[in-house]
């Protein structure tokens, strides 16, 4: 029988499994209903040899230099400088808006609105749009009304499949106007791509002494979760009273009793093409037009920029209805969003040493940096 058993075999569960075998010498059984570890970070060469992100793009960056230090036992780093467009009825402009941006749309009016805007804010500033809107002078509205409409309000209608009256204003308020010139869509001070690739991360991390990996295996078929029985759980059959780090979706582990959680799912079109580039930046998002979001091409991403020829994929939001191969993505948060999910987690909660970690388990949307600090976190308190 093993110390631990964690559910999920990205990041959230990985870090947990290493730490816990590492760190408490304890046996750890990791197990995923997915055929490969890595979770939604899985990348693979595709048949051309461009190393592909399957569930979409991950560019890890964070300013948490514990995090930073962690991963780097397990890779070396290509120092990719993303850098995001967004195409705007055919122009392409540096997103998030800055003042590169502010020059290529506003031209001759450029200098004296860049001026306004640092009198008022500051150099280097990261203005909210809803300050803007908000603001006396009618150039700084205009510059706001500007991002609302180009840069924010369609794109968020695309992702969340929502209307323009049910977007949040405060949602929106918070898209940021900076005032510099750095096209990064990142300003953490650690940031880069997986030399290697994200995949050889969780190889490495999960090549340990006292781990098991389990792969193509769903956690209900292994565990009976019962928090009113006498044995709450049994792996396969038996009562366990180890630990259990679970990072699935809460819900789907008690059939949707109460409902399913609404969360928004992604559709991945990926095409190659016979020629060395398709577009200008690794990632182009469409905030005006086309169904899809945004076009990532992944060789800008693993550096293979001598490459003949290129893939990308197209990025299509739908909602999450559970259905064979579809992925829950994001949480749709509100308020009775969040109180169906209380209903789960009070589920578990009478169970001792039942732990929910990561975005599905929590319900909560999580970068990459930050669910590996969590996991840490948390590793430290398991016994």
């Amino acid at each position: 029988m093993y110390d631990s058993i964690v559910i999920g075999c990205g990041f959230a569960g990985a870090v947990t499994a290493r730490e816990l075998a590492e760190k408490k010498g304890q046996d750890v059984l990791i197990i995923d209903s997915r055929s490969h570890v890595g979770g939604n970070c899985y990348d693979r060469p595709d048949e051309y040899g461009i190393l592909i992100h399957q569930y979409g793009p991950h560019i890890f960056h964070t300013n948490i230099e514990r995090v930073y230090q962690y991963l780097s036992q397990f890779t070396e780093w290509y120092e990719y400088r993303h850098e995001v467009v967004g195409n705007v009825y055919g122009k392409e402009l540096p997103i998030p808006f800055n003042l590169n941006t502010l020059e290529i749309v506003y031209g001759d009016r450029a200098p004296h609105l860049e001026k306004l805007l640092i009198d008022n804010f500051g150099e280097g500033a990261r203005v909210p749009i809803l300050e803007l809107m908000n603001h006396e002078n009618d150039e700084l509205q205009e510059i706001a009304k500007y991002v609302y409409e180009n840069v924010f309000l369609k794109y968020t209608m695309k992702q969340w499949g929502k209307s323009p009256k049910e977007i949040d204003p405060a949602v929106s308020g918070r898209v940021p106007v900076l005032l510099s010139r750095d096209n990064r869509y990142f300003q953490d001070t650690y940031q880069g791509i997986p030399k290697d690739g994200f995949t050889p991360i969780f190889e490495k991390m999960l090549n340990y002494e006292g781990i098991e990996v389990r792969l193509n295996c769903e956690a209900k078929d292994v565990l009976t979760i019962d928090a009113d029985a006498e044995e709450q759980v049994l792996f396969e059959g038996q009562p366990f009273h180890g630990n259990i780090i679970f990072t699935g979706a809460l819900d789907e582990l008690f059939d949707c009793r109460f409902g399913r959680l609404p969360y928004r799912s992604l559709r991945f079109d990926f095409e190659h093409y016979n020629k060395p580039f398709y577009q200008s930046h690794g990632v182009v998002n469409y905030t005006v037009s086309e169904d899809f979001t945004r076009i990532t091409e992944f060789k800008y991403l693993s550096g293979q920029l001598d490459a003949p020829d290129t893939t990308i994929v197209k990025e299509y939001p739908l909602a999450y209805e559970g259905l064979d191969g579809q992925i829950p993505y994001y949480a749709i948060n509100n308020e009775d969003n969040d109180a169906l999910f209380e209903k789960y987690r009070k589920m578990v909660d009478k169970i001792p040493k039942f732990y929910l970690l990561g975005r599905l388990a929590e319900y909560k949307y999580y970068n990459i940096d930050a669910i590996v600090d969590r996991a840490l976190a948390l590793s430290q308190q398991i016994r």
